[in-house]
Formats: C-alpha cells, sequence, structure tokens
C-alpha cells in the first residue's frame, strides 16, 4: 500500500512538473483541436471511437498535428485494454510481451487490446513481421503513428490490414485557440494566473509555429515561465518577448522523409511549368531548411536533360556551369549560382523530346531481335568474306553532308521515335526531320532491294470495344452509368469525405459513394420505409460502421432528421443527387434548405432530368396517311408538357438556374443530351397505353384520353404496335447537370 501511495505522488509530481504542451494534451475528442476532416461530426473515425468499434488504424502526418495525442483520446475512451509502445526503443522482446498480456486479457477477461506504436516507420521489416499475425487474428488492435509515409515505411501487409488517417498541417484558427485555451485552463495552463498576450505577439508565435502545436505551447510557455510580472503582478508577454521565446521558424523538412521528397518534386515540376517566382520559393524553403546544394543541382541537370533538352541545349551547360561554380565558391555566395541556374531553367523554352530513348528501350525489350543491315556493319574485319558494310552510303560525299539510305531493322522500317518539338532551338530541327523522314522512307519504297516499309498507323486490338460492339442493347443501364460517372467526376471526392445522397432509390450513387469514401462517411436520404429498408437489406453484408447511415423523408425534413441522431453539427463535403428536385414544387426552396448542410467548401452535384424535353414518342412513328390523326396526336402529347400545376414538367434549365440565385448559390448548369438504344417490347407498350392504374401519376395513354376519343386512342395504339413492336429505337433525354457551392 505505501509503494501505490509513493507511486501516486510521484506521477502526480511528474504531471505538474511536464512541459506545457504535455499538460495540455487533450483528453476528449471535445478537446481536440483540428483534423476536422477524420475526426469532425460524422466522420467515420469519430463514430468508431465514440462506439468503441475501432479496427486497426495508422495516423500518418507531420510533428505536432496530434497523431499521438488522438491515440491518447482512443485510451481514455476505449474499454479495452491500452498498451503504449514507442519504435525507437522498443524491440522484438516487447512486442511479445505485448502480444502475452492481449492474450492474457482476452483469455480471462474476454477485453480486447489496443497497441498504440509511436514512431512505427522505426521499426525494422522483421519487427514489423513479428506483429503482423497478431493484428491479423485481432489479438491487437493496432495504432500506428508515422511522419514516413506509410506506403513506404511500413511493410505493405501491416497497410493493407489497416486504415489510413492522414493528418493535416494545424491551421493557424487551430493554433490561436490551443494557445488560448492553454492560457485560460486554470488546471494544466495559466488560467491562475495573471497573464497578458499581446494580440501581435500571440500572431508571431502562431505564425513562426507553423502549423505545429508543439512549438507553439513550448515557446509560450517559454515566454510565460520566464518573464517576471510586472508591479501590477502581470505578466506581459509583447511583441519582443514573442521573438525572443521563438526566434526562427521552423521549417517542417527531413532529409530522409516525404517531406523532401515532396519538395524536389514541388521544385522540378515549378521549373517544368515555367514559373521562376514558385521556383525561387520552393528552392529557398529547401536551402533554408539545410538541403545539400549538390543535390538540388543534380536534379537541375537531370531536368535539363529531361525537360528543356533540344528547345535550349545551352540550358545544360549553364546548369553544369553554375554546379561547378558552387563547388568553387561555397556557400552562402553560392546561393547565387542555385538561383541562376533554377531561373534558367524555369524561363528557358521545354521539350521532353529526350524521351524518345525510352521509347526505343521498350522497343528493343519487346521486338523480336532483327539483324543489322549488311552495310551498317563493321567493315574493318570481314568485308571480303561476308561483305559486310558493302553498299554504305558516306553521308559527308553527298550534299548538304545527308543521303537517304537504311539505317533501322528492316522489320523496324517507319518506325518514329523522335518527335521534334517547336519549342526554341528544337523548332528549326522539326522540318528538317520531317523532310529527310520523308526522302527516306520513299527510298526505302523504290530501293529492290530493300523491303518495303512497315504500314505507319496501326492499333492494337481493342478486345472491350469487340465486345462493346457484340453486347446485347441495354440503354438504359448505360445512360444511367454515365450520369452516375459525370456526378463523381465532377465531385472530385477524397477518400475521408462526407457525402450525402438525396435520392436513394435503388441505391446507384449511394454505393459508388462508399466506394469513393472509405475513410469519410456516406448518408442516404430514402423517401419511404419501403426504399429505406430495401437499402438497409442490401447493406447487411458491410461492416456496421461502414453502413451508409439512413435518413427517411424529404429534402425539408433535414434539420430533424439530423437532430433526432444527435448530428445537428454534421456538414457534408458533397451533396449528390439524381432526380432530386424533379417533383418537388418549390426547387429554389428546396436548395435553400440544403445550404445550412454544405461545409465551408462543400460542393452541391445533381444530375436533373428535363422531362419537358424528353423524347416525343410521336416522333416515333410514321403518320402521314393518318394527316388529322397525326395533328391531334401532336397536340395531345404536347398538352402532357404544358400543365403549369405539375412540378415534374412546369419548369425549365432557366428556372433551375434562377433557383440556385434565389437559394445563395453559385455554381453553373451544364445541359447534355443523351441519346440511348431501347427495345419496345410489348411489356414497354403495354405500360404506354394501360387505361387502368392504380400508380400515382397518369400513364401516356391517360393523358392523351384528355384530347383525344377512345376510338382514336385505339387507332394510335394499332399504329404503334405494328411499327415498333420489338424494334429498337433511339430515345432522347435531357439532363441538367448542376454543379454548386455557397456564394
Amino acid at each position: 500500500m505505501p509503494e501505490d501511495i509513493f507511486a501516486f505522488y510521484r506521477d502526480e509530481q511528474l504531471r505538474k512538473e511536464a512541459p506545457l504542451a504535455a499538460r495540455m494534451r487533450p483528453r476528449t475528442l471535445d478537446e481536440f483541436y483540428g483534423q476536422e476532416h477524420i475526426v469532425g461530426p460524422g466522420r467515420l473515425l469519430r463514430r468508431a471511437i465514440q462506439a468503441d468499434q475501432l479496427s486497426s488504424i495508422i495516423f500518418y502526418g507531420p510533428p505536432g498535428t496530434g497523431k499521438t495525442t488522438l491515440a491518447m483520446v482512443i485510451a481514455n475512451t476505449t474499454k479495452s485494454h491500452f498498451i503504449t509502445i514507442n519504435a525507437v526503443l522498443a524491440g522484438v522482446k516487447d512486442i511479445r510481451d505485448a502480444i502475452e498480456t492481449a492474450r492474457e486479457r482476452r483469455g480471462m477477461h474476454g477485453q480486447r487490446t489496443t497497441l498504440f506504436v509511436d514512431e512505427v516507420h522505426r521499426w525494422n521489416k522483421a519487427q514489423q513481421d513479428a506483429l503482423l499475425p497478431w493484428v491479423e487474428n485481432g489479438t491487437v488492435i493496432l495504432i500506428g503513428a508515422t511522419t514516413e509515409n506509410p506506403y513506404f515505411s511500413v511493410n505493405p501487409p501491416l497497410v493493407s490490414r489497416s486504415r489510413v488517417f492522414q493528418l493535416k498541417p494545424l491551421t493557424e484558427e487551430n493554433l490561436r485557440k490551443i494557445a488560448l485555451n492553454a492560457l485560460q485552463d486554470k488546471e494544466r495552463g495559466y488560467g491562475n494566473l495573471r497573464v497578458d498576450v499581446h494580440p501581435e505577439a500571440l500572431d508571431h508565435l502562431v505564425r513562426v509555429a507553423n502549423s505545429d502545436a508543439r512549438s507553439l505551447l513550448n515557446a509560450l510557455e517559454l515566454a510565460v515561465e520566464t518573464t517576471p510580472p510586472n508591479a501590477e503582478g502581470v505578466i506581459v508577454v509583447d511583441m519582443a518577448v514573442a521573438e525572443e521565446s521563438i526566434q526562427r521558424k521552423a521549417v517542417l523538412y527531413d532529409k530522409e522523409g516525404d517531406v523532401h521528397y515532396d519538395t524536389i518534386s514541388a521544385f522540378i515540376k515549378s521549373l517544368r511549368g515555367s514559373d521562376p517566382d514558385a521556383a525561387l520559393y520552393w528552392l529557398a524553403k529547401m536551402v533554408y531548411a539545410g538541403e545539400d546544394p549538390r543535390f538540388i543541382f543534380r536534379r537541375m541537370i537531370i531536368l535539363a536533360g529531361e525537360d528543356v533538352g533540344l528547345a535550349d541545349p545551352h540550358a545544360i551547360q549553364v546548369v553544369t556551369a553554375c554546379a561547378e561554380a558552387f563547388d568553387r565558391v561555397g556557400l552562402p555566395e553560392g546561393r547565387f549560382h542555385l538561383a541562376e541556374a533554377a531561373l534558367y531553367l524555369a524561363t528557358c523554352p521545354k521539350s521532353n523530346s529526350t524521351m524518345a530513348f525510352f521509347d526505343a528501350l521498350a522497343t528493343v525489350e519487346k521486338e523480336q531481335q532483327d539483324e543489322i543491315p549488311t552495310h551498317l556493319k563493321d567493315a574493318s574485319r570481314d568485308h571480303d568474306g561476308f561483305g559486310h558494310g558493302e553498299g554504305y552510303l558516306y553521308p559527308h560525299a553527298y550534299r548538304d553532308h545527308w543521303v537517304a539510305q537504311q539505317y533501322l531493322p528492316s522489320s523496324l522500317q517507319g518506325k518514329v521515335f523522335y518527335e521534334p518539338s517547336s519549342q526554341g532551338y528544337e523548332r528549326s530541327l522539326k522540318e528538317q526531320v520531317a523532310r529527310r523522314r520523308e526522302a527516306q522512307l520513299a527510298a526505302m519504297v523504290e530501293g529492290e532491294a530493300l523491303a518495303p516499309p512497315e504500314v505507319l498507323t496501326t492499333s492494337p486490338q481493342d478486345r472491350a470495344r469487340d465486345r462493346w460492339l457484340q453486347r446485347v442493347i441495354s440503354g438504359v443501364g448505360e445512360q444511367l452509368g454515365q450520369m452516375r460517372d459525370r456526378i463523381f467526376a465532377a465531385a472530385a471526392l477524397q477518400r475521408h469525405h462526407l457525402v450525402l445522397d438525396l435520392n436513394a432509390g435503388s441505391g446507384l450513387l449511394t454505393w459508388e459513394a462508399m466506394r469513393h469514401v472509405p475513410e469519410g462517411g456516406v448518408w442516404t436520404l430514402a423517401a419511404d420505409e419501403q426504399t429505406a429498408q430495401a437499402l438497409r437489406e442490401q447493406m447487411a453484408r458491410f461492416p456496421e460502421l461502414e453502413r451508409p447511415i439512413v435518413l427517411v423523408g424529404n429534402i425539408f425534413a433535414l434539420p430533424d432528421l439530423l437532430a433526432a441522431r444527435g448530428e445537428q453539427d454534421v456538414r457534408f463535403d458533397a451533396i449528390i443527387g439524381r432526380n432530386s428536385l424533379t417533383r418537388l414544387p418549390d426547387k429554389a426552396a428546396a436548395l435553400k434548405a440544403l445550404v445550412p448542410w454544405v461545409a465551408d467548401e462543400g460542393r452541391l452535384h445533381l444530375a436533373e432530368v428535363v422531362p419537358r424535353h424528353t423524347q416525343r414518342l410521336y416522333e416515333l412513328v410514321d403518320l402521314k396517311a393518318e394527316a388529322g390523326l397525326r395533328e391531334r396526336l401532336i397536340a395531345a402529347e404536347e398538352a402532357i408538357y404544358a400543365v403549369t400545376e405539375d412540378p415534374m414538367v412546369n419548369w425549365d434549365v432557366d428556372d433551375l438556374r434562377r433557383a440556385l440565385d434565389e437559394a445563395g448559390l453559385v455554381g453553373t448548369v451544364s445541359v447534355e443530351t443523351d441519346t440511348s438504344q431501347t427495345r419496345v417490347t410489348p411489356a414497354l407498350l403495354e405500360r404506354w397505353f394501360a387505361v387502368k392504374t392504380e400508380g400515382r401519376r397518369f400513364t401516356y395513354a391517360q393523358h392523351l384520353l384528355r384530347h383525344l376519343s377512345v376510338a382514336e386512342l385505339a387507332a394510335v395504339r394499332r399504329i404503334f404496335e405494328t411499327q415498333l413492336a420489338q424494334q429498337v429505337i433511339s430515345w432522347q433525354t435531357r439532363v441538367a447537370f448542376v454543379a454548386a457551392q455557397r456564394g
């Protein structure tokens, strides 16, 4: 018992003496700032933590973004036994001890074990492999934290069994809230002290901390702890104190890590894209962080060959000369030569025509080895015996030092590798190379001893296209698939996004959304309980946490539906829908009702069929022999689309644009006409001409009977059955695609 008391007081003393950053570590999700894309309301990770249903996960992100903090929040929330290991200090023995503890807990108490491995990338392959079987069979739930890209630094089998969540650098607003919280917290922070941090001093601390919460709190602690109170007992942290507490901006840069590779990638892409300002910025970031200038020069020399090439043959000379000058001068003056080389590359013309070499290399790898043409072989050894070199035409003996002759193997005649660009110096080569190729090919055709050239244009067999040509027509499914693909291409979803499908129906958009946002979440709005139940039955094969959340009702009921689930704070990164507004009388009001549920950077993507412009059935048949009936049929069918009280047909694309404006949304409405192929089956004809139906909407025949007699309708039906039965027709549909966001 005394030992327990001493341990308690020791831990309590250590807690009080811990750095401010450690004391202020959040204990619950409500105290956690930032990373809303993975722990915001409604997100998968937040739901998993709250439900204590975590599977193995890996947190990846730069220092100070909350990886370890999130793990500690989970430790405070979960009912499982929690074990923490630091990969820098632990080895295989520690893994075995943790596994043994986990097995005992499960066997004796039925309790799960969560194993948190900080800096998991520090373990070698053998250490990571030692953990794999126990993650796979569920003995432990792994939470790994790493600053390195797990797809490079963690064993693929371990990554494949875990969800990877990427944490992003904290915003200045996040950091400001963290600092203010530390100043106000009376238990763990400085709430019991009188501290006055000037606004400009706080701005400086936040700015120089550069997204790192730990760096910010360390600087704030230094400022408060080393500043004596003034005469009134107030600790004043002004600009001078702030600058003294955090003098140099911490640039996130690891010479062997992701930021190293990402930054040099951004630099090279800026040079390739001819943006001198961006090139200088990324160059400055690397130099500031202490990157090896020789590495930077090496990459610029590569770019001079790969991306500039013959568009400016002097580029490689300039960069090489700058690199040699740097070797003689060194830092700091050598920065002039770094900048000169970067600016030259960023402003000179570009051509990647040297990539032609790799086309040639691929040909060498794939093509059957061919004989070197006899006249190109070495004549110094066996000219007399084998005739090697016979027939070779010496270019310098001809005008312009060039003559047409065969240089490629016979099987590759006409093969083109090098395509001169129209940039810089290479522009002058373009016409010359083309003219010589033409002359050379003509010589090949006319030469008696040479085989005719290969066909110059050919395509590999497109089996997918052949299969498509052979498929039985099923235009409706294809049309819906194209509409779905168009919506998702425009939405550009990220894996962590929250998505709301406004009109679940058959689940066409819902299931596709699940594939796009495995670490986010999908919510779907079903019009009635029958539709909802059908969706739930289809979802049953998915793990509970991954299933879409089904709401039953309409757009206007969203506030009550979300509040009933306690999710009134949820905001969607994308709201999608197919024919979600078509039947609603007030489309502007519906759009306005959606605005509060769109995240700040969220977007609305809808596809709405415009019934007013749908295919007219009278256009599918020939009624020339029935002139009088034809006019009456056209008038009767057009009347269907002129009913001002029917929300299905009383609107057009311009009305949809006005509805967006009234709702305060900014976006575009683009219109496409889709044509699909449909077979007119007896069942389809029966649906068109059914007179008695229990459906909520009128059939085609019921609409026509408002203007035609029963006898005239029977005549129209006979014409349709005679001309269209079992025929494949083209069916046109006009679709309005809406892409909008908050104004």
